[in-house]
């Protein structure tokens, strides 16, 4: 017999029996869909702290015990031994891909590794100075225009293929916003470049200059990409998966969850560390930092501590800890004032007894946007990286959304608080 849960109402004696449903690895959950029909109740979960709102194999984390998983491969193996592109695969397929399958899916991206011309005279509507996420919100669902011969969402080929157009795409698209933010023309992909390095060819490389980025930054890219390519249900991949389960075509989906990362709480958290490393501006100055941090009455934060999934070290920190340091030393920047401050802010808070206590480990944004100011990146466009990083995972949550037998719609529901019904008073009567 399968395990259940008795849910009792004492108002009026009535019960329903839920099921205890057991995934893989985690928390078994509580399947609560009868409790409304038996028991005419809802629960109520602000920010969903407590709810499971799909079945997923893609992607699993342990906050706690600090694990990260993609298709069962921890995030250790992956940042080190494999590609950011192969990660794409694996959270497409499910597996990583043989040499043969990696050829011909590098093949199918490199067939759609162009947008139509027309798409980029979109650029010219936007101010040199516009923030390059508006940019690419507004350009992503503009995709959608273009492909009206593959957009039938319940057809397998159609959704395989406008995967690929999304992963082939987006470096175009998130390099275009910094060409245009900088007035250098666009750049065109390059099928004989790994995917990463011709991203970082269409961002940097001008006519009149050969471009050739080092291979330790093309690695460190790499790496940070494979690091943001998926985290389960975030509040990005939530948005993408309920824009989708009303049918909303994907690139629209895709434009959501760009839109919901652009907030500060979720994607502009390393931009905010890089504010908050200035702020100290010395390493002498983090204690005074610290003391401000713990001080209840001062609204100073040390961003890049904690989150709000991971209770343990996060394990995408420690990876990109390691790159950052590596690539520092190979650029010849290793006295850099901003990784001396982080290297030293971190030393002490994770030997104070407060951040101890409250679990306040470095996360990835910690390290990352150390590492894009490294590579020349500019401020601005750190969430577009992280856009394109994360494009793969959300578009892998879309098709995966789309074959679940148990889609519907999604209407969470809301406990209202407001005013009795009333009745309308004429404005010349009202007091």
């Amino acid at each position: 017999m399968a395990d259940t849960v008795t849910i009792i109402d004492n108002r009026t004696g009535r019960q329903v029996e839920c099921p205890i449903i057991k995934g893989t690895y985690g928390t078994p959950v509580i399947d609560i869909r009868d409790l409304n029909r038996e028991l005419d109740l809802f629960v109520h979960d602000p920010g969903f702290l407590a709810t499971s709102s799909c079945r997923s194999a893609i992607t699993y984390l342990d906050g706690d015990k600090g694990i990260l998983l993609h298709r069962g491969y921890p995030i250790e193996q992956l940042a080190v031994q494999s590609t950011y592109l192969e990660v794409c695969y694996l959270l497409l397929y499910g597996e990583l891909p043989t040499q043969a399958q990696y050829e011909a899916f590098r093949a199918d991206l490199n067939k759609r590794n162009l947008v139509h011309e027309h798409l980029m005279q979109f650029y010219s509507g936007y101010l040199h100075n516009a923030h390059p996420m508006a940019m690419l919100i507004g350009i992503t669902g503009a995709l959608s225009s273009y492909y009206h011969e593959a957009m039938d969402i319940h057809d397998p080929e159609d959704r395989d293929l406008t995967a690929k157009r999304v992963i082939a795409k987006m470096p175009i698209l998130a390099a275009n916003c910094y060409k245009h933010s900088v007035g250098h023309p666009f750049v065109y992909s390059r099928d004989d470049l790994s995917y990463v390095k011709n991203f970082l060819n269409m961002m940097f490389s001008v006519p009149n200059h050969h471009y050739d980025p080092p291979a330790s930054a093309v690695r460190a890219l790499d790496i940070l990409m494979i690091l943001h390519a998926d985290h389960e249900q975030n509040a990005s991949t939530s948005t993408v998966r309920l824009a989708g389960s009303a049918e909303a075509n994907p690139f629209a989906c895709i434009a959501a969850g760009i839109v919901t990362l652009w907030g500060r709480a979720h994607g502009g958290a390393n931009e905010a560390v890089l504010r908050m490393l200035d702020e100290i501006g010395r390493p002498e100055n983090i204690p005074k930092f610290i003391a401000r941090a713990k001080d209840k009455n001062d609204p100073f934060r040390l961003m890049g501590f904690g989150h709000r999934v991971y209770k343990n070290y996060d394990p995408r920190a420690t990876l990109i800890r390691k790159v950052c340091h590596e690539l520092l030393e190979d650029l010849g920047t290793v006295d850099q004032p901003l990784f001396e401050i982080a290297m030293r802010l971190e030393e002490i808070a994770l030997k104070d007894e407060y951040f101890i206590e409250r679990k306040l480990y470095p996360n990835v944004d910690f390290y990352s946007g150390i590492i894009l100011r490294a590579l020349i990146i500019p401020t601005s466009m750190f969430t577009v990286l992280f856009a394109l990083a994360r494009s793969a995972g959300w578009i892998s949550q879309w098709m995966e959304m789309m074959e679940d037998p148990e889609l519907r719609i999604g209407r969470p529901r809301q406990l209202y608080i407001g005013p009795k019904k009333r009745d309308y008073i004429p404005i010349d009567q009202r007091v």
